[in-house]
């Protein structure tokens, strides 16, 4: 199991440099518009063609929300017009049945989510019209490692619309938080007490859900450690299951909503290490794991048991424990990840509404992966879940010789070496304590990606 992250200001600073997240390789940018949908049927084809076929994971998006958050860079819609959501609805099944039909119906699905947007922008009823339409196309497993899972707005949900989403079967709940500050809250237009948030993770509790997770934001304007101490107390008091501590990324010329905060009440980038590094403390010394990536989860949640065994994976969702699996994006924007390609939905409603309008599978980009992708893919996978690189098993694998074949990513490696990120042992190459708050950037040691030009700009976020 991964060491708990050491904290070390001095090396944070001076590998504070833009990179992906890693919820891929290759990353999103380096999709082309050259694969659509037949491609997509060809992947479906020969994953289903599979010796022992893998299970799979659907991932539902639901793009409408009722007010904007100015951090958010998420790919949201906001209205109040519920009759958008209906307009929505009629399509995504359609896009459910057309995708339905590519695969076997013998392949189970082990893994629901909904996310967003804000999924719960929909009424319990709708969403367990949505998860039976779903129900009718795929077949669901009946194993209790099933997930079912949605991204929830403590905002705009009560505790007997939890009871409802629970009888639907929705066991894992993700509440998005940030931070309960009022100053922060009115600086971001997220007006949220700290009551109604803790009403809807009891509801959870109570109804029978396995698991409660919390998103926490750090570096949002105005926010002070002070302020941020008493979020982390509260949270920490209501004792989910998981958490998520993300970096905001301020990047206004993306992300539109963004210029509506002022800039000058942005922490400081020394202040904003000290937020974060203010949340570690706090939240290992209350017991919670940190996983990578901004995650911690308590000892006993199914993310750090299976870290424990060396079955976390790493996808568009985040962390997740079923590893073996094809992914299904279904809804505008989502994202597929099936046998050895990658395919996206059209980011904007239009277009997504005109392919199922028009009886198309919806497909506007994606990528095959190649024999090199797939080993790097791989390898930043054992990274970003294990933090080591298993050497000797990636050579038996691939038919390499690893010294060799990564030459030039070893070399680059070999400052982070030098600065103690990383150990170098005969079999494998470890992360050290400091490292594990900058896996990514060891991850782009071995990206081959990064030097070259993308099918679209990258929409890199800062290490820290």
């Amino acid at each position: 199991m991964p060491v708990h992250p050491a904290f070390d200001t001095a090396l944070l600073q001076r590998y504070d440099r833009p990179g992906p997240r890693y919820t891929s390789y290759p990353t999103a940018p380096q999709f082309s518009a050259e694969f659509g949908a037949e491609a997509l049927r060809e992947a479906a084809e020969a994953s289903n063609g599979d010796p022992i076929p893998r299970r799979l994971s659907l991932y539902v998006h639901v793009p409408f929300c009722t007010s904007p958050c100015f951090y958010c860079g998420c790919n949201r819609i906001i209205t109040r017009d519920l009759a958008r959501g209906e307009a929505y609805l009629a399509r995504l099944y359609r896009e459910i049945a057309m995708t339905a039909e590519l695969f076997d119906r013998d392949r189970e699905v082990i893994q629901l989510h909904f996310g967003g947007g804000t999924p719960n922008f929909m009424s319990p009823a709708q969403l367990g019209e949505v998860v039976g339409a779903l129900r009718r196309q795929f077949h669901f497993s009946d194993s209790p490692s099933r997930d079912l899972s949605i991204e929830l707005d403590p905002r705009f949900i009560s505790p007997e619309d939890v009871g409802a989403l629970a009888a639907i079967g929705f066991n894992r709940a993700s509440l998005g938080v940030q931070d309960f500050d009022p100053d922060v809250q009115a600086a971001v237009n997220r007006i949220q007490s700290v009551e109604e948030t803790i009403a809807i993770i009891e509801a959870c509790r109570r109804h029978g859900m396995r698991s409660v997770n919390v998103d926490l934001i750090y570096g949002l304007p105005k926010q002070s450690k002070a302020g941020f101490a008493r979020t982390l107390d509260t949270v920490i008091a209501a004792r989910p299951d998981r958490l998520a501590v993300y970096s905001y990324a301020h990047l206004p010329g993306m992300f539109k909503p963004q210029r509506r905060i002022d800039a000058s009440d942005l922490p400081s980038a020394e202040a904003k290490l000290g937020l974060l590094e203010l949340a570690i403390e706090k939240l290992t010394v209350a017991g919670y794991v940190y996983i990578g990536m901004d995650h911690f989860a308590l000892p006993g949640d199914d993310l750090a048991l299976a870290q424990e065994r060396g079955t976390l994976h790493r996808n568009f969702m985040g962390y997740t424990t079923h590893a073996d699996t094809d992914l299904i994006g279904l809804g505008v924007s989502a994202i597929s990840h099936i046998g050895d390609s990658f395919s996206q939905n059209p980011r904007d409603l239009p277009s997504w509404q005109s392919a199922i309008d028009e009886g198309r599978l919806p497909v506007f980009r994606g990528m095959r992966l190649s024999e090199d992708d797939q080993l790097r893919a791989d390898l930043i996978q054992r990274l970003m879940c294990q933090g080591e690189v298993p050497i000797d098993a990636l050579e038996r694998r691939y038919g390499i010789d690893f010294p060799t074949y990564f030459a030039e990513s070893l070399a680059k490696l070999q400052r982070l070496v030098a600065d103690g990120l990383a150990r170098m042992e005969p079999d494998r190459i470890v992360v050290t304590s400091p490292g594990r708050l900058l896996l990514r950037n060891i991850a782009m040691c071995f990206d081959r990606y990064l030097d070259k030009p993308a099918c679209e700009p990258q929409r890199f976020s800062r290490a820290i």
